[in-house]
């Protein structure tokens, strides 16, 4: 870690979710950095969750990238930014513009975004840019457009806390966005909100909630077009808001009677009780101030525009939009994929929040005075890959992304990269799934070292500031592609001397003809100095003369960004997924995030405690599912679908829906030999947005078995890529590795993985009997190591307690004994799977705890345990203990 010189703490924002938390940072007197909430930050208000709470422990400088190069051959700067504007100005020459193309991300800063966008669209005159946010919001981005004219989330995060109900569907904010969730639970202290989980699986979002409904996956249009129905047959609507402020009423009215014309009809279609469908159109229909809060679930869907609508529709009818505690409520996955979408980021969106239309198309030219202008949409995600895979894209810039692991059919993904004639990356880290396939590598500043800003799920600019020196010879992505632009021969159009320059071009752009035409309108910002930059303070945007201070909802007046100001009803009739289940592939594959992970794991396994909570990759699956195909909890499984297959562990649980599985999008090959799940799922798009559907692929299941396993814990990391299956993760002070084979395992070939070179004090034990072995290796008294192998995995001792004892430093006669037998002592107890990552608080210590002081409050829990007590990404499952349900991990 590069530390900058001693200094105050500074204000910036969390790097994870759509949240856009406000952290503090400051360095300690160890040379390490003090991470804490913000307290006076409107998003948070001091709260942080797992992640962001830990992540001073993923600023280092293990495993990033320092230096530029070409073909693994380190290089200057100059040549390496020659070398790419060389290949791009090249390949266009030959090819055109369309041969080219940008692959950035929502881990990009607004500026980023900016400068990417406008090389591409305006100086290139292509609109071959796409972004990774196309993978999880891109279907709200177009429900957005077809209803309100313009891409605007118009509600704010108190809307959650003035709410009477919150309905989730598709959500599982306790893991995805837990500040949200803890805000809401907050609330809910208050007054009486009542929440409903609308989710195929019972999810920790679901353990809080007063309802949770399980639909069929594919079934929520059914499910929101029968509450249509419901709100007409039973005299719920507002006649007189659709009459003033709507269009269309009438088409969706007939759709959503034709797909649901009751709740018997919409209980059989989705799969669930009637008395769950009156529930929640009852919740619905008599409570006044409504909020429907949807992400993946709801995006992720070869339909996912329309379900957006079918959500949008009802709050129309109703007449719940626009007010306080009322709306259609997008939150998105990324910390700045809001940003990316004011910039065009997007490759059917060009800036500013406009799209292709001439005047749009002529607006931005001569803004930009850009010598072209893509006259069209380009190529999202999907096809751009599908594009590079058949040759018609020679060359591609991929930005601040993983998309060989992140992509659905990744296989394809990564063979197209390796197919590709020019691939450019650039990153913060040296070894991801993507970079294995650059021909050019560029080093960028990670968060902590770039300046910025990013904008959240309510519409909040928020500023990113560096609070450390750039590692190596790192640069802000923005920098990176304004010299590359420069060296293209677009000099005077990328001269920027700074990040507030950039901002500045933004925000003029945003007012540019404007007049109020359009959404996004920051043009109060545009001409504030670099020291107002510096210091500025989160602001919702519209931020324009008529609301200097920004803007906290949209819509109050009933006036939309259409030619008539009118919202529109979009009829719909729903649609099955694209892929349909067969003999051969019977099951649903649905795909998302853990709690205390992120995206493809390049930051997040970089923290010891967040690494902790859950180790391995996994599968989850109902009980009689894994009877009928003869799965064993715990036990290896491949997940096979006509694109791919991942290798992970059964975790057998009645919260999955029966006949459907789970499995974490997280793991790459950097941390597991074939759990990458995206290289399983189907690569079917929404027709409109062109989002990937993530939450149904047809699979199937079955066990691997394999003649030994094993794990291992080493202080040192160890490369067992050699073993059939193996996965990693950081434990308190060593690595745990679990592996397995079908060769006998080799003690030689493990004493000079562990050895490495050093002459430790190796200790082993086999026993043939019941054909287990255990190593253990010291330095003097201090444990190295240990591996326990077995011919069944279920007779493995527990990894926690064992992890525990890596605490200590010196490990005595008796100890070793135990070591060997792997059984804890009264001294030294398991603590059982970790719950509290904070404070490495297990599963067994708190049920033992409940159990013996009968206490049932997890605040006094926290008291006595301090699990929950600082971040608090915890409580929903200390909830989950107490009421004796069982854990999701």
């Amino acid at each position: 870690m590069t530390i900058s010189e001693a200094q105050p703490s500074v204000k910036t924002t969390c790097p994870y979710c759509g949240v856009g938390c406000g952290v503090i940072a400051q360095i300690n007197e160890s040379n390490e950095v003090d991470i804490k909430g913000d307290v006076n930050h409107p998003a948070n208000y001091g709260l942080l969750c797992s992640k962001g709470s830990a992540l001073g422990e993923t600023v280092d400088l293990e495993q990033r990238l320092l230096h530029p190069s070409i073909n693994n051959q380190e290089v200057s700067w100059k040549s390496a930014i020659q070398k790419v504007a060389e290949g791009f100005s090249n390949t266009i020459e030959k090819y055109g513009p369309d041969s080219v193309a940008f692959y950035v991300s929502g881990q990009f800063l607004t500026e980023d975004y900016y400068v990417a966008n406008k090389l591409m669209k305006g100086f290139i005159g292509s609109a071959n840019i796409d972004t990774n946010s196309r993978l999880c919001m891109s279907s709200a981005v177009a429900g957005h457009k077809r209803a309100f004219g313009s891409d605007t989330v118009g509600l704010c995060y108190e809307d959650l806390e003035e709410a009477d109900t919150i309905i989730l569907i598709g959500s599982n904010i306790a893991w995805c966005h837990p500040v949200l969730f803890q805000r809401i639970e907050k609330a809910r202290q208050g007054k009486d909100i009542k929440m409903l989980v609308i989710d195929p699986r019972r999810t920790t979002s679901s353990d809080s909630a007063d309802y949770h409904m399980a639909i069929k996956p594919g079934t929520d249009a059914v499910l929101y077009n029968g509450l249509l129905t419901y709100l007409s047959e039973n005299e719920f609507l507002d006649n007189d808001y659709i009459e003033a402020h709507t269009n269309g009423f009438d088409h969706a009215l007939i759709s959503a009677k034709e797909s649901a014309p009751d709740v018997k009809t919409v209980a059989t279609l989705c799969d669930v009780e009637e008395e769950a469908v009156y529930t929640f159109y009852r919740l619905f229909s008599e409570t006044d101030k409504v909020i429907s809060l949807f992400s993946m679930g709801i995006n992720q869907s070869s339909s996912g525009v329309d379900k957006v609508n079918c959500i949008i529709n009802a709050h129309l009818a109703s007449g719940r939009i626009g007010k306080p505690g009322m709306g259609a409520f997008s939150i998105t996955g990324q910390p700045n994929a809001m940003g990316g979408r004011e910039v065009g980021g997007l490759s059917n969106t060009l800036a500013a929040h406009m799209g292709f239309s001439e005047k749009d198309k002529d607006i931005v030219q001569h803004f930009w005075k850009s010598p072209v202008i893509a006259q069209k949409s380009g190529l999202k995600a999907v096809d751009l890959f599908n594009d590079i895979h058949a040759g018609k894209v020679k060359a591609v810039w991929i930005m601040a992304t993983n998309p060989a692991v992140s992509m659905p059919n990744a296989d394809l993904v990564q063979s197209a990269m390796e197919k590709c004639d020019l691939v450019v990356v650039s990153d913060c880290m040296e070894k991801t799934d993507t970079t294995r396939y650059a021909d050019i590598l560029l080093p960028a500043e990670a968060w902590g070292e770039k300046q910025g800003t990013v904008t959240n799920s309510e519409r909040r600019i928020s500023r990113q500031r560096s609070f450390l020196n750039p590692a190596g010879e790192a640069k802000p992505d923005w920098w990176i592609i304004a010299e590359v632009a420069k060296a293209m021969g677009y000099e005077e159009s990328f001269a920027y001397n700074n990040v507030a320059d950039v901002f500045r071009e933004h925000a003029r752009l945003s007012a540019y003809k404007n007049a109020g035409t359009r959404d996004f309108d920051i043009s109060a910002l545009s001409t504030i100095e670099d020291n107002e930059y510096e210091l500025l303070k989160p602001i919702q945007w519209p931020v324009n003369k008529a609301n200097p201070n920004g803007t906290k909802r949209l819509f109050t007046n009933g006036e939309f960004y259409t030619k008539d100001k009118k919202a529109e009803f979009i009829a719909i009739k729903p649609r099955k997924p694209a892929a349909e289940l067969s003999e051969e592939f019977p099951l649903i594959l649905n795909t998302g995030r853990v709690r205390d992970h992120w995206h493809t794991m390049t930051r997040t396994a970089k923290s010891q405690r967040l690494s902790r909570h859950i180790k391995e990759p996994f599968v989850q699956c109902h009980p009689d599912t894994a009877d009928k195909f003869k799965i064993r909890k715990n036990g290896l499984v491949e997940i096979k679908s006509k694109w791919g297959a991942v290798i992970v562990r059964a975790d057998i649980t009645s919260r999955q829906r029966l006949g459907e599985v789970f499995v974490p999008l997280h793991w790459s090959d950097q941390f597991s030999a074939k759990a990458r799940v995206d290289a399983v799922v189907n690569p079917y798009v929404d027709p409109i947005s062109g989002q990937p559907e993530y939450k149904h692929t047809p699979v199937t299941i079955s066990a691997v078995k394999h003649k030994w396993y094993g794990f291992m814990l080493s202080r040192k990391e160890i490369d067992l890529t050699v073993f059939p299956y193996w996965s990693k993760c950081r434990e308190l002070d060593n690595w745990r590795y679990e592996f397995s084979g079908n060769d006998s395992p080799d003690l030689l070939q493990l004493k000079q993985l562990t050895q490495n070179g050093i002459d430790f004090d190796w200790i082993e034990y086999q026993d043939e009997f019941n054909q287990s072995s255990r190593y253990l290796w010291f330095d003097d008294s201090d444990i190295q190591g240990c591996v326990f192998i077995s011919n069944d995995f279920e007779k493995l001792p527990s990894r926690e307690w064992l992890a525990e004892q890596f605490t200590h430093l010196e490990i005595d006669v008796e100890q070793r004994s135990k070591l060997f037998t792997g059984t804890s002592g009264p001294d030294r107890p398991d603590p059982g799977p970790i719950v509290c990552s904070c404070f490495n608080v297990g599963k067994n210590i708190i049920v033992d705890f409940i159990n013996k002081s009968g206490l049932r409050d997890i605040d006094e829990i926290g008291q006595q345990l301090k699990a929950g007590t600082n971040c608090g990404s915890c409580k929903p499952e200390l909830e989950c203990l107490v009421n004796e349900n069982a854990l999701i991990c």
